[in-house]
């Protein structure tokens, strides 16, 4: 009988975790739900009910039991979780409390340093959340993401070659993820090395050919280079059977000094030769 229940408890946990992770929140709240009232203290639903909870904005209703579950145990990943709730329900000097206690357990959980730095940061308090990933990465410091934090941090605050080491280092350090050469490209462009941002998210795109944001940041660093035709076709290679994406590559004609500006959307998928007759008129 136990074999059995055991199954049972098993199965439903992964019926609600394939919910959350395909965005069925409402049906994973209430998978975990029926799981914790059969086990008030099973920590993975609680989890899951809790995320699931967030994901429809209704943090104040998350609270409470993860509240009792904290109280209960010294869970780094709970007391996060937490944190993130009282923050989402507006009471941030309560949530970023709560980050920082997550913060301070040992061995360290790294999700609570970006948690509380994000908060920081959100709040305009940028030197309190670079000071929290430097300290996470003074007890990680083999951590490609930390780095990564750090750097778009550090562009927040107008340190850019701070961020371009970190993200030099994270790319030396996983050179096959495409976000980490996204945001190199970025910090690179910004600092007007347009050449080298170019085969940065050349590069980038290689490993993540649909990205739309790093094709329309190479169209930007091929007009500042004066490639005008090159900018063009990669814009038009990304609106191709995306004519969504139009308003996006329209941004990047209209914010080089050698782009073009559009006075209307319509002009600018003309010129992209995107298909328009899904497109509203404007």
């Amino acid at each position: 009988m136990n074999e059995r229940k055991n199954k049972l408890h098993a199965e439903a946990l992964q019926q609600a975790v394939t919910a959350l992770r395909t965005g069925q929140f409402g049906r994973a709240e209430h998978q975990a739900a029926a799981i914790l009232k059969a086990n008030r203290t099973d920590r993975t639903a609680l989890l899951i009910l809790a995320h699931a909870l967030l994901r429809q904005h209704r943090a104040d209703e998350a609270i409470a039991p993860l509240e009792k579950a904290a109280n209960r145990t010294s869970d780094p990943e709970i007391e996060t979780l937490l944190g993130a709730a009282l923050c989402d329900a507006r009471r941030g000097a309560d949530g970023i409390a709560r980050l920082r206690v997550a913060a301070a357990r040992r061995p360290p959980y790294l999700p609570a340093f970006q948690e509380l730095a994000g908060r920081l940061a959100k709040a305009a308090r940028l030197g309190e959340a670079i000071s929290v990933i430097e300290q996470g990465l003074a007890l990680a410091p083999a951590s490609i993401d930390l780095k990564v934090d750090l750097a778009r941090l550090c562009v927040q605050a107008s340190d850019r070659e701070k961020a371009r080491e970190n993200l030099a280092a994270a790319r030396d350090a996983a050179p096959g993820r495409a976000d980490i050469l996204a945001e190199l490209g970025l910090v690179l462009f910004l600092d007007g090395a347009y050449a080298e941002a170019a085969d940065t998210f050349r590069n980038a795109l290689g490993l993540r050919p649909d990205d739309p944001q790093s094709r329309a940041n190479l169209a930007m660093c091929l007009l500042e280079l004066g490639q005008r035709d090159g900018a063009e076709t990669a814009l038009r290679s990304m609106v191709r059977g995306r004519p969504h994406l139009v308003t996006r590559a329209a941004h990047a004609l209209a914010g080089c000094s050698h782009g073009r500006f559009f006075f209307r959307i319509s002009a600018a998928a003309k010129f992209l030769e995107a298909d328009t007759s899904a497109m509203p008129k404007r």
